[in-house]
């Protein structure tokens, strides 16, 4: 039978065993660190609201962490994330898509491009840069003589926010 001050340092001693147990391993939820594989849920948007691409209705986006698969600045917001945790995160254009290039806004004749004669604006087409990079461009302007192509990211240019849920870490 344990009595009086002997009780009291056995409470004590299991208070700090517990206590410490609790501290040390930050409540057990795992955060995102780089080259962990994660799935994420997540609503893309633009500064004035329009949402340009969301996982709702798809499987989780599944990527690597630090592998380049996605925009810099969604890499970096995911880590420190806890699964279930809801983020919003703000992704300059330097962290996203770039800034809008004007040299890779391309003048082109339209007898030169197979069907030229048919493009609208939001038609895309392939241009053959002077190294033979292929690169994908939208139409961006048709008249008779003038076919104009911006090879662009389409969010080039634009600051853009996620809310990103975390699903699954691993």
């Amino acid at each position: 039978m344990i009595r009086g001050h002997a009780y009291a340092v056995l409470l004590i001693a299991c208070a700090v065993v517990l206590t410490a147990g609790c501290v040390a391993n930050d409540g057990g939820e795992a955060k995102v660190k780089p080259g962990d594989a994660v799935k994420v849920d997540y609503t893309g948007t633009l500064e004035n609201g329009t949402v340009f691409d969301s996982s709702a209705g798809r499987e989780p986006l599944r990527f690597v962490v630090g592998s380049n698969a996605v925009i810099p600045g969604f890499d970096a917001g995911v880590v420190g994330m806890q699964v279930g945790e809801t983020k919003t995160i703000h992704v300059p254009v330097d962290q996203a898509y770039g800034p809008h290039r004007e040299e890779l806004v391309f003048v082109a004749d339209p007898a030169g491009i197979p069907g030229g004669e048919n493009l609208t604006v939001g038609d895309t087409v392939g241009i053959t840069l002077s190294s033979g990079q292929m690169l994908p461009g939208r139409v961006t302007g048709v008249s008779p003589g003038a076919v104009i192509i911006d090879a662009n990211h389409h969010l080039a240019g634009v600051d853009l926010t996620f809310i990103v849920t975390l699903v699954e870490i691993g």
